[in-house]
Parts: C-alpha cells; sequence; structure tokens
C-alpha cells in the first residue's frame, strides 16, 4: 500500500513534514507561482500542479485532475513493477504540498479513485495561514491575545453565527472575493467597524498587517491567496444588526438582577394576554398587507417567545435551542415527502399524511384522544371547527354542505321557540347549536368560520359608519330615526358601497 501525505503548508513552512517531502518517491507542489511555496526551500526534482489550472476550464475539471494525478502516482509505486527506491521511513509514499487548507473535493475524489488496499490518504496540518496571520497581529499590538479564534474559508462564509469570537477569514484572493466577504459581514458589523487584513509580503517572508473599515475591504491594493481577514469580536448588543442570540441576551438582561423590575416580575400567566394580542397584531398587519408593520409585529411575537424561553431556563426546564430542535424534528417527521421517500401528488395528499403522522407522534389511538389535543382555550369557532374535522376524518360527517344546510334552519327554528318560551339557559344553548351548525357548513365549503366572520364584522362597520355619514349629512341622528327610516339609508349605504 502506498501512502499520499497531503501537507498544508502555511507561512511558517512544513516543519517537520519536509523529511516526509524529501523522502518521498513522487513529489508534488500546488504551484510554483507563489512566495510561500518559493519560501519551503524545497530540492530534488518534483512536479506543480500549475498545468493543471492552465488546462482546465473549472474547478470541478480541476479537481479530478490533481485527484487523478496523485492516486495514478501511487498506484504505479504500489504496481509489482515498480523498482524505484524507498524512502527514509522505509515505507513507499507520494506527497502533495497544498497552500494552506486542501480541498475537501480532492479528498474525496483520492478517496473514491484509489483502489483499495494500495492507497492510504493521510493529511498533515501545519501552522495554518489564519494562525501565522494571528500572530503577526499579535506582534503589531493590535489584537490582545485573549480571543477565540475562529478560522472560516472565503466562500464558505455564509453568517457569523458568534460576533464575540475573532473571525480569521482566510483565502480572499481577488477583489470580487473581497466584496462577498464585506456584504456578508455587513450583515452583522458595523461599516465602520475596525478589522485587519494580513496580506503577505512579496518575498513570502511574513505578513503585513493593514488596519481597514469593514467598508474598504473590496478596495485594498493587493490580494493574494494567502490573504487572511481578521474580525476582532464585537459584543452582541453593541450591533447594529442582531441575531436571535442577541435577543436572548436582552431578554435575560432585562430579568436579572439589576434589569427591569416589570421584566422580572412577569410568568407565564401574566403574559398570556400579551402573546394572544401580538397574535393578532400580527394578523393585523398581514390583513392590511403592510410589510414593515407585520415585521415590527413579527418582532413584538418573537419578543413574547424569548420572554417563556428565558422563564424556562431559569427553571433549567428547556432553552431556545430545544424549542428549535423540537419544531425542526417534528417538521422534519412530518414531511416524509421532503427529508424522506414518501411520494405525494398534491397537497391533500400532504394533509393526509401530516394527520396520520400527527396522530402517530401524539400517541393518538382513539379520535377522543385526537379531540382531546384541540385545546380548550382556541376561540370557540376555532376548536368548533378542529372538533368536527376530528370528527370528519373518521367519516362522522355531511356528505355535503348542501346536506348539512337544513341543519342550520332547524336550529335556527329551535332558537326562535327558545325566544318564545323566554327560557335564557334553553336560548344560549340552542344559538350555540346554530353556531356549530354554521360551522359545519362552513367547513365542508372549505371556509374559514373566523374569517367569514371577520370579514362580515369588517362589512357591516363599514356600512354602518356610511350610514351615519349620510344622515348627519342630511341633518338628523339615529336618536330621531324610527327604524324603517334607518333601514333607508343604510340599503342607500349599500348600494354606494357595492356590497
Amino acid at each position: 500500500m502506498t501512502d499520499i501525505y497531503i501537507i498544508q503548508a502555511g507561512a511558517e513552512g512544513i516543519g517537520g513534514a519536509k523529511c516526509l517531502f524529501d523522502g518521498a518517491e513522487a513529489r508534488f507542489v500546488q504551484t510554483l507561482e507563489h512566495p510561500f511555496i518559493k519560501k519551503l526551500g524545497l530540492t530534488g526534482s518534483f512536479t506543480s500542479m500549475d498545468d493543471l489550472y492552465a488546462d482546465a476550464e473549472d474547478f470541478d475539471e480541476l479537481n479530478r485532475a490533481i485527484a487523478g494525478r496523485l492516486v495514478e502516482a501511487a498506484e504505479f509505486i504500489s504496481s509489482e513493477g515498480y523498482c524505484g527506491m524507498t524512502g527514509s521511513s522505509g515505507k513507499k509514499h507520494v506527497v502533495y504540498i497544498t497552500l494552506g487548507r486542501v480541498n475537501p473535493a480532492v479528498l474525496e475524489l483520492i478517496r473514491h479513485m484509489g483502489d483499495v488496499g494500495k492507497v492510504n490518504l493521510e493529511v498533515l496540518p501545519t501552522v495554518s495561514f489564519a494562525e501565522s496571520a494571528y500572530s503577526a497581529a499579535l506582534s503589531y499590538g493590535h489584537l490582545d491575545g485573549h480571543e477565540l479564534l475562529t478560522e472560516m474559508p472565503a466562500n464558505r462564509l455564509e453568517r457569523v453565527s458568534d460576533t464575540e469570537a475573532l473571525y480569521a477569514i482566510t483565502e480572499i484572493d481577488s477583489p470580487l472575493t473581497a466584496s462577498e466577504v464585506k456584504l456578508t459581514l455587513s450583515e452583522y458589523y458595523p461599516d465602520e467597524y475596525q478589522v485587519y487584513f494580513a496580506v503577505p509580503a512579496t518575498d513570502g517572508s511574513c505578513y503585513e498587517i493593514k488596519t481597514r473599515k469593514l467598508f474598504e475591504l473590496d478596495r485594498m491594493e493587493r490580494y493574494d491567496a494567502a490573504a487572511v481577514l481578521l474580525v476582532p469580536p464585537m459584543k452582541d448588543l453593541e450591533l447594529p444588526r442582531h441575531s436571535v442570540e442577541g435577543l436572548m441576551q436582552m431578554m435575560r438582561r432585562l430579568r436579572a438582577p439589576g434589569g427591569c423590575p416589570w421584566d422580572a416580575e412577569q410568568t407565564h400567566e401574566s403574559l398570556k394576554k400579551s402573546l394572544l394580542e401580538e397574535c393578532w397584531e400580527v394578523i393585523d398587519a398581514i390583513d392590511r398587507n403592510d410589510p414593515d408593520d407585520l415585521c415590527e409585529e413579527l418582532g413584538d411575537l418573537l419578543l413574547q417567545i424569548a420572554f417563556h424561553v428565558v422563564i424556562e431556563e431559569e427553571h433549567s426546564s428547556f432553552t431556545l435551542r430545544d424549542v428549535a430542535t423540537g419544531i425542526t424534528n417534528k417538521m422534519i417527521f412530518r414531511h416524509p415527502h421532503v427529508f424522506g421517500s414518501v411520494h405525494v401528488d398534491n397537497s391533500d395528499e400532504v394533509l393526509v399524511n401530516w394527520e396520520k403522522l400527527k396522530k402517530e407522534e401524539k400517541h393518538q389511538k382513539s379520535v377522543a384522544s385526537a379531540m382531546d389535543s384541540v385545546p380548550k382555550s382556541f376561540p370557540s369557532l376555532l376548536r368548533a371547527y378542529k372538533i368536527q374535522k376530528k370528527a370528519a376524518d373518521v367519516g362522522f360527517d355531511w356528505s355535503s354542505a348542501e346536506e348539512a344546510m337544513p341543519k342550520v334552519h332547524e336550529e335556527a327554528d329551535e332558537v326562535m321557540e327558545a325566544i318564545a318560551l323566554g327560557d335564557k339557559a334553553r336560548i344560549e344553548d340552542e344559538v350555540g347549536d346554530l353556531f356549530f351548525a354554521a360551522v359545519n357548513v362552513a367547513r365542508l365549503k372549505k371556509v374559514d368560520p373566523d374569517l367569514a366572520l371577520t370579514v362580515a364584522t369588517d362589512k357591516f362597520e363599514r356600512r354602518f359608519k356610511l350610514t351615519e355619514k349620510l344622515i348627519l349629512e342630511d341633518g338628523k341622528s339615529f336618536e330621531d330615526m324610527t327604524l324603517p327610516e334607518m333601514d333607508e339609508y343604510w340599503e342607500k349605504a349599500k348600494a354606494l358601497l357595492n356590497e
């Protein structure tokens, strides 16, 4: 078996791994065009990959060519016909020196291409470019050495998960890459935030540190494959744009000793009314099609969630991560047509699967247990709709809205009978039955009864306001009019509104 050693060369060279390179049967370097590679002082014969970089049309082709060259050399050495000398370790091997972090695609291709039993792959680290740049920044006094270093290649920087860490963003090799990094960081840090751009000296001898504002990152004089951007830590609550973790930190601070007395006094029970109000305000913003207001109202609702989570954090019950884990796992489980192998043709099939999986997840073995899962705190129309749906799922339902409609008339007649008797308790009971029957008709016609009632209420409000306006314009008032006179104005308002 032949070993393929990949040495990730840093600004400080390849250290003790140089003996591996010197004793290798086949020796390769990523490029001869960079001062850090030239600085290694490699002797003897070796091959660079510069020709592959020149010939490849895209990175996929380049990665395949590099992996293929390394595997071909290793398999040739492993063949019985090879009579070359072994290295100083007594074992035949291939060495490839890369400039910084090796491309993971190349590693995967080597594993895929290499014959089992003939090729063994090992990646050897040295001092990385990020660590070298960090050391240079410490030497210049730009950083204090207490930071947690988080290294990230520029092409993998999609978000910043912890602004209180020191980020070392590597491989900023062009203005385009620098611009993309700047745009990502600008989502979290101020444009004027001070960062440190570490670029190797032209002779590869050391790192030069350039102090810049974040917005200047794509205006540097020179870029390099070994360039590193050092982004100092910044407290979450000092950021111009905040993450959910920043929200949680703020909420913890409000409830901590020395925080806000009102926030510290709140409980789940005291916050219930606020939670409902924020939900309705979100719905109102949606109904008004106001995205700016919707953004604000969703923030208010998110604050309520943070409030309840922090209360439970204080009792060591659960955290926001537990909440996120629970809902993510639930959604993955209930979407096997997305995350599994289940096939569906339309949204109706999705809903059927959803209800089946929901019952399985909640161990609901009867319709009664399924009904028990409908919260009694739901608004009455919504709860009636949900309870009817649970019964309908097992076939206990009208076949159509047309078939259910006579029940509405029947219940209306029973309301009239109760009114005639003057029995208040029975009136309440029969009015409830009338509402329940009307919800059945709405459900069978796929109409949201709560939304329908909201629309009807809004319509009544518009008509009433216009009716009053017309009456006042004629110098009259409701108090001085009979009901038939009011009804004339009502009909006029309806006609004007064209409703």
